[in-house]
Formats: C-alpha cells, sequence, structure tokens
C-alpha cells in the first residue's frame, strides 16, 4: 500500500486509460497495479487529485482495519487456548498432588509443591503459548515479507537474508545459561514460600519461644538470594530487546547505504520502491526479534516445565491393581501376619502380627516410637508393609481397591483436621449426601450438639483457618462427629485425646464410648485411661509385641503395661 501511496503523492502514478483485463493467476501482481493505476487515473481526470489521493488514504485504513480485526480474532481464540491450558495443567497437577502418597510428602517442601502448581504453571502457561503463536504466526510474516521484497529486489533480499540470521545467532548464544538461573529462582522462590508457611503454621511456638529474629534471618537470607538470583536472571534477559534492536539498526543502516546508491548512482531502483523496502525490512525485523527472544523465553519454560514434569510423572509406590476387589462392607477380621515396616533403614515394626475381631476393640499402647501410630497408616494404606501381609476378610489390602478399603474406615487423628469452612461443611466430607437430621444426631452422638447449637449461624458457622475459633475438644469432638456420620464398620483412633485438657478428654471419650460401641475398633492411646475398657490391649515396645491381655489380666501380670498404668497415675 506503501509504494502507489507515494507513487500518487510524487506523481509517478502511470496513467493507465484502458481498464485492464485479468487473464492469468501467473500475472495477477501485474493486474493488480494496472487495475490500481487505472482507478487512480480515472479519479484525477473525473474529480481531481485530491480525490486520488483520498481513495488511496481510505485504502490504506481498509488494510489495516482488516489487519487489526484478523489479529484480534487470533488473540481472541488463543485466550481460550492458553487459559484452557493453564486450566487444565493445574487440574492434572492437583489431581496428582492428592493421589500422590503420603510418603511423597515427608520429603518435600509444602511451599516448594505450591510454587509448582501456581508460579511454573503460570511460567509454562505463559512461555509456551507465547512461543506457540510466535512459532505459527512470525515464520509466516517472514515469509510473505521476504516474497514482497523479493520481487522489490533480489539484490538486497539477499543481503538481508545473510545478515540476519547471522544476528540472531549472536543473540542465541547469551541464552545458554538462562535455563540454569530461571531453575535456581524457582527453588529458592519455593524456599522463601516454605519459610512464610512454616511461619504461619507455627506463631505460637515462634513467638513463645522469642524466635522471631531467627526466623526473620531465615526469611531474609531466603528473600536476599531470590533478589540475586531474579535481578542476575532478568538482567541476562533483558539484554536480548536492546541488542536484536542494535543489530536490526546495523541491518537498516546498511540497507540505506546499499539501497541509497541504487537508487542514486546505478538508478536500478525507483525511490518509492526502496522506501516501501525499507519499511518492509524493518518490520521483519520486529518477528525475526520475537523469534530470537522467544529463545529467552524458552528456557525460562523449561526449567518451570521440568519442575511440574517431575511431580506429573512422579509414580505413586500405592496403586491399585487392574482387577482391584471392591467391596462394600467388612464381615469377619482384620489379621496382621508377620509385617515389618521401615521408613528409611530400620525396622519400625518388626515381625508384627495381630487379629482384631469384628465387633472388638482392640488398644495399642506404649512408648513414643514404640510403632502404635504407624500401625494406622499401614491399615489405612498411607504406607505398605515391607514385608508381611496386612488382610480383612482374609483379602491382602494391598488387592483392595482403596476407594472400597478406606470408605470401611473412619479416622480420628492427634491433630484435628479441619478446614475453613461451615460445621456442615466439614462434617460432610464423611458422607457427603446426608441430611441435617443426620448431621444433628452425629453432634449428639460426639458430645459436640451442645455448643454447635450455641454458635451464632449453628451447623453454617465458619470455624476459621484450620478451625482456630474452637478450642481443642470442641474441635476433636467435631473430628469425632464427622467419623460418626460417615457410620464405617471399622474406626481407627490415633491418640485422639492425647492433647486435651481433663474436662475435655472425659466429654471427648463419652463421644468415643459412643462411637466405637457395636464397631470394630483400633485405638491408639498414649493415655491409659481411655482404654481400660477395651477388649484387648496390645503393649507394643521397639515394634514388637511384650504384653496382650484385658485390662484386669495385664495388671495382674505386674508387667510393663501396669508400670505404665502406675506411673500415668503417678503423674
Amino acid at each position: 500500500m506503501l509504494i502507489p501511496m507515494l507513487d500518487v503523492m510524487f506523481g509517478n502514478t502511470e496513467k493507465v486509460s484502458e481498464k485492464p483485463v485479468y487473464t492469468t493467476l501467473s500475472e495477477i501482481d501485474k493486474f493488480g497495479k494496472q487495475y490500481l493505476d487505472y482507478t487512480i487515473t480515472q479519479a484525477n481526470l473525473e474529480k481531481g487529485e485530491e480525490y486520488g489521493l483520498f481513495l488511496m488514504i481510505c485504502l490504506v485504513i481498509i488494510t489495516f482495519f482488516l489487519k487489526n480485526l484478523f489479529n484480534y480474532l487470533a488473540t481472541y481464540n488463543v485466550t481460550f487456548l492458553r487459559n484452557g491450558t493453564l486450566r487444565d495443567l493445574r487440574i492434572a497437577l492437583y489431581e496428582k498432588i492428592i493421589s500422590l502418597p503420603i510418603s511423597f510428602y515427608s520429603e518435600k517442601r509444602r511451599g516448594d509443591v505450591m510454587v509448582r502448581l501456581t508460579n511454573d504453571v503460570g511460567e509454562v502457561q505463559f512461555s509456551f503459548l507465547s512461543i506457540l503463536e510466535i512459532i505459527f504466526k512470525e515464520p509466516l510474516t517472514i515469509l510473505f515479507t521476504l516474497g514482497t521484497m523479493f520481487f522489490i529486489s533480489t539484490k538486497l533480499t539477499i543481503f538481508v537474508l545473510i545478515f540476519i540470521p547471522l544476528s540472531g545467532f549472536i543473540i542465541s548464544l547469551l541464552g545458554k545459561s538462562l535455563k540454569r538461573k530461571s531453575k535456581r529462582v524457582q527453588q529458592e522462590t519455593g524456599m522463601y514460600l516454605s519459610v512464610i508457611d512454616e511461619t504461619l503454621s507455627g506463631l505460637k511456638v515462634i513467638k513463645s519461644y522469642n524466635a522471631e529474629n531467627t526466623f526473620f534471618d531465615k526469611f531474609s537470607t531466603s528473600a536476599n538470594k531470590l533478589y540475586r538470583y531474579s535481578n542476575s536472571l532478568l538482567n541476562r534477559n533483558n539484554i536480548a530487546s536492546p541488542l536484536s534492536e542494535f543489530l536490526g539498526i546495523v541491518v537498516i543502516a546498511t540497507l540505506l547505504w546499499f539501497g541509497g546508491r541504487m537508487v542514486l548512482i546505478e538508478e536500478s531502483l525507483k525511490g518509492t520502491d526502496f522506501i516501501a523496502y525499507m519499511g518492509l525490512a524493518y518490520g521483519i525485523l520486529t518477528p525475526a526479534k520475537a523469534i530470537s527472544k522467544a529463545n529467552y523465553t524458552l528456557k525460562s519454560a523449561m526449567a518451570a516445565a521440568d519442575r511440574i514434569l517431575e511431580i506429573l510423572e512422579q509414580k505413586s509406590s500405592i496403586t491399585n491393581k487392574e482387577e482391584a476387589l471392591e467391596k462394600q462392607n467388612f464381615e469377619s477380621e482384620i489379621s496382621i501376619q508377620n509385617i515389618n515396616f521401615r521408613y528409611q533403614d530400620e525396622n519400625v515394626l518388626k515381625n508384627f502380627s495381630l487379629t482384631v475381631p469384628k465387633g472388638k476393640t482392640v488398644a495399642l499402647v506404649g512408648q513414643s516410637g514404640s510403632g502404635k501410630s504407624t500401625i494406622a497408616n499401614l491399615l489405612t494404606r498411607f504406607y505398605d508393609v515391607n514385608e508381611g501381609s496386612i488382610q480383612i476378610d482374609g483379602t491382602d489390602i494391598r488387592d483392595w481397591n482403596m476407594h472400597s478399603l478406606r470408605g470401611l474406615m473412619g479416622l480420628v487423628t492427634q491433630d484435628s483436621i479441619l478446614f475453613n469452612d461451615s460445621i456442615k461443611n466439614n462434617l460432610l466430607i464423611g458422607k457427603p449426601n446426608a441430611t441435617e437430621e443426620e448431621i444433628i444426631e452425629a453432634l449428639k452422638i460426639a458430645n459436640a450438639y451442645e455448643f454447635v447449637k450455641d454458635l451464632p449461624e449453628g451447623i453454617e458457622t465458619n470455624i476459621g483457618d484450620a478451625g482456630g475459633k474452637l478450642s481443642g475438644g470442641q474441635k476433636q469432638r467435631l473430628s469425632i462427629a464427622r467419623a460418626v456420620l460417615k457410620n464405617p464398620p471399622i474406626m481407627i483412633l490415633d491418640e485422639a485425646t492425647s492433647a486435651l485438657d481433663t474436662e475435655s478428654e472425659k466429654l471427648v471419650q463419652v463421644a468415643l464410648e459412643n462411637m466405637m460401641q457395636n464397631r470394630t475398633s483400633v485405638v491408639i492411646a498414649h493415655r491409659l485411661s481411655t482404654i481400660q475398657k477395651a477388649d484387648t490391649i496390645v503393649v507394643m515396645q521397639k515394634g514388637e509385641i511384650v504384653e496382650q491381655g484385658n485390662h484386669e489380666e495385664l495388671l495382674a501380670k505386674n508387667g510393663t503395661y501396669a508400670k505404665l498404668v502406675s506411673l500415668q497415675s503417678f503423674e
């Protein structure tokens, strides 16, 4: 559009009095030029040169309107692709995060996992889809522009084809260390968020031990490292644009010299053609610069992608077999047969065997580190045994479908894990389709309704982050109510009263006794007063059973259990 526009302005338009006739596709460019010249010639004759100029300006406006319209339509479609990819990647990552075994998170910082789910996913979404757009759009722009440039001047275009790849190669040399620098920034971001997470989780401990300075130093160190790494990364990244622009100007300056000689001295090129050619040559630098800069962006994206793929490709050690048993009921017994288990090198459980008949309550007691809580982790298949087997109704739990297995069990832990939501929604986790009457009945069994009914909004009351608006005893009773609402045949209580005061313990103990009626229960207890009514008490020491029997039998033996009872009575 620039060439005929300049021809009109400088009066160089060829006078064409006869309307041209279209012949073949190979001569379409010739036909287009003659038809435009004919239209301008007629406009100048009939309405004056000013009208011809007006027509050319209208043509330029229409062309740029179409260009920007299609740019918008392209961006409109890419928006759905970009955000759709972001959504799919987040969902895939979250699905993987909740499917990985508990053991995976004992080795990973929570902050680092959060960075992968947020910053790294955003980096991949932004970088890769920007590059995707560049891969399709910019090469086509360069291709068509070069075609037009060849049409105007083959000699000048060959020079451009030699010089632009050379400048692109110089720029790419600077991007080699970018991936390593980007990965270091992302790792330090994970450390930075982990410190924040630990600080917010343990704020009471930090304040009570006057450890604010220690954690501030830890945070400052991480923040300073992130500052240095980010500066290094961004400075390396920022040099791409000015360098590519400078090299582009060198190309343009050389073209001005070379093309100017062709116009002024050799007279092998029209002045208007050369001006248009320079516009095209400068225009080709923008996509070329975008492609060279894409190399930098790709390095950052690859570092983020590596960290995401590390999670997505993580193989879970605890999975369902192809034809896993799906069963909704518990019929006879839980049988633990000669199991050995270790978290790292040393066995936590050694040749451990135990049978829990249906409808009975078995309590596990012993010193800290004796392996009691490990039994709860193994029964729920948070971990798998190293040797031996755990069977329910004669079938190894590794042959059960995990959803069916955990559907048989209710778990109440020492730490009351509640979510920032209403009491009702916290309980519905156990039974999503429960009615309000069932929820209230579960709260009554758990001795929790007495305080819930006095709350401003009853069961719709939001309990705050991790149940922070409630006391320890209230939180624990809600955990019990959640298990009661689920109504599983097997109940696992992992030191459910150890963190409570005496009054709360009594209320929770009554709630537990209500809940355990007519159920199979495995109770892991630190406070022996809570398990005196158990059918069988198993005394553990260093991963092995040292005594077994009911409360009276074990007291009569005057062994380890009797010693533990006397110590707690003294306390």
